[in-house]
């Protein structure tokens, strides 16, 4: 059993002794669709050189000429066959996203769950099977809706069924099982390939066992989490917000009862009824349209587009060319990737031990502030090293670990805190799926647009607008965005209504 030591904790969170098991192993439950999350985002990296060669894919982007017109070159990134595996599974994210939301709200949380996980064993099994590139491409979409519902529904669901004094810390957790998702990603990738024999021929590559056989293995490894977190998400309990509002009373309080006894309940129930009132099942458009959920829902717009606008992505997803402009080899460019991973998942523990003490909005304003700051430094080397002068490769390695680490601890894991608390009860599945939804489209727009800035502007340039950007944010943040830490989702609500 947990107590609550929070200096202002919520009137439902002051004197109440919580079941930890309980409260832990279903969180843990929920937040493993964010480690499948992270594990099918990042395992097409390291099959892309394979599956690739087994497709007979061709970068159509790299063929065009380096004094070719800007708009060639965007032409060219944008019909890219090899470009277009890597993002494809953007679009079911969005899809994903956009609908768990009015899906959760009709229909409650843990389907939403089950539903993820079962898609995730489905879509890992029909890409590691598929024979042809529109099979895979398919397959590969149909996955990513997997990520978008999970990207919505498992810090949602967590955020609903958490005492509020350990809120943060629980729906933290959900960040960290991502980085965990990650780090998977890249040692099963590095423990199925074979090693290759130098000096292959194309035809010869394309035959050999990494390309026909080694990344289908990588793409299926996932189905074994996802059987774990499909199992599990039939035995937790659905959320009991979404349940008093689905007019299930006596099912809530049985579960909030496990959670932290009956005088928890009692006052838990009593407060999300008050949020309630006069409110029906179904949310309706003109709700999300009233001026002052309008407030709030662009708020958490705000901050998902800026989790992603802050550019961190841009070092995940093209680490190697980032490495190899700063004057790094290949051999040496995978191993700065491996420390890149490391220090990602070593700082988001960092984040779950502070989330809950020092608040969500100095951690988010650290983040801005730290990643200007180092984005800034980052350009100012490159600039240097485009006009002859020598900056050591060292410098630029500890730099990108420091703004990694800097978003690990803040923006990473704090926004998605956020975005599942500021919402009201009766609108939180929609409107997270619309925060999520923007959230998915500013990553699409991340990545399609770097390689064109990088080759347009330049290096020194692009990070240069990142710092713009995160400046952009740290304003936004400290003008907009209140403090809810340790306070009840009603609390949240009413203080953002008035």
């Amino acid at each position: 059993m947990i107590t609550s030591t929070d200096s202002a904790p919520a009137a439902t969170d002051a004197k109440a002794s919580f079941n930890a098991t309980y409260v832990w192993m279903i969180s843990v439950v929920a937040a493993m669709g964010g480690l499948l999350f992270g594990y099918d985002w990042v395992v097409i990296g390291g099959a892309a050189k394979f599956y690739e060669a087994f497709f007979h894919l061709k970068d159509t982007a790299a063929l065009v000429a380096q004094d070719a017109g800007f708009w060639a070159k965007v032409k060219a990134n944008a019909i890219s066959p090899t470009g277009w595996a890597q993002s494809c599974a953007l679009l079911g994210c969005l899809a994903g996203a956009l609908v768990s939301g009015a899906l959760s709200d009709r229909y409650g949380r843990k389907p939403l769950l089950i539903l993820a996980a079962a898609n995730f064993v489905l879509s890992s099994v029909g890409i590691s099977l598929a024979q042809s590139f529109p099979a895979f491409v398919t397959w590969r979409i149909l996955g990513g809706m997997s990520i978008g519902l999970a990207s919505n529904i498992s810090p949602m669901y967590i955020s609903e069924i958490a005492p509020p004094a350990r809120r943060g810390l629980l729906v933290a957790i959900n960040q960290l099982t991502i980085v965990i998702g990650v780090l998977a990603a890249q040692f099963v990738n590095w423990f199925i390939a074979r090693p290759v024999p130098d000096g292959l021929s194309p035809a010869e590559f394309a035959t050999s066992w990494n390309a026909v056989q080694g990344w289908r293995w990588m793409f299926a490894a996932c189905a074994v989490p996802s059987v774990l977190f499909l199992v599990g998400s039939l035995f937790v309990p659905e959320s009991p917000r979404w349940l008093t509002k689905a007019g299930a009373e006596a099912r809530a309080e049985r579960t909030l009862s496990r959670i932290g006894g009956r005088d928890y309940a009692a006052a838990a129930l009593a407060e999300i009824r008050a949020t309630l009132v006069n409110e029906g099942k179904h949310v309706r458009l003109g709700e999300l349209l009233e001026r002052r959920v309008l407030v709030v829902l662009g708020l958490g717009i705000f901050l998902a587009v800026f989790q992603q606008w802050c550019g961190i992505n841009v070092i995940f997803n093209y680490a190697g060319e980032i490495f190899k402009q700063a004057g790094y080899n290949i051999n040496d460019s995978l191993t700065n990737i491996v420390m890149t991973g490391l220090v990602n998942f070593l700082f988001t523990f960092v984040a779950l031990f502070t989330v809950d003490r020092l608040g969500r909005k100095p951690l988010m304003l650290f983040g801005a502030a730290a990643l200007a700051l180092i984005y800034t430094a980052i350009g100012y080397c490159y600039h240097l090293k485009g006009g002859g002068g020598v900056v050591p490769n060292t410098l630029f390695l500890v730099l990108v670990l420091s703004a990694i680490a800097a978003y690990s601890m803040s923006l990473a894991p704090v926004t998605w805190v956020i975005i599942s608390e500021i919402f009201p009860n009766r609108i939180r599945g929609s409107a997270m799926s619309i925060a999520v939804g923007f959230l998915w489209i500013a990553c699409f727009l991340l990545t399609y647009t770097f390689p064109i800035f990088n080759t347009v502007l330049g290096p020194s340039v692009t990070f240069w607008i990142y710092a713009g950007i995160c400046c952009v944010g740290f304003a936004g943040i400290l003008m907009r965005l209140p403090e809810t830490k340790g306070k009840t989702l009603e609390q949240i609500e009413k203080e953002l209504g008035d």
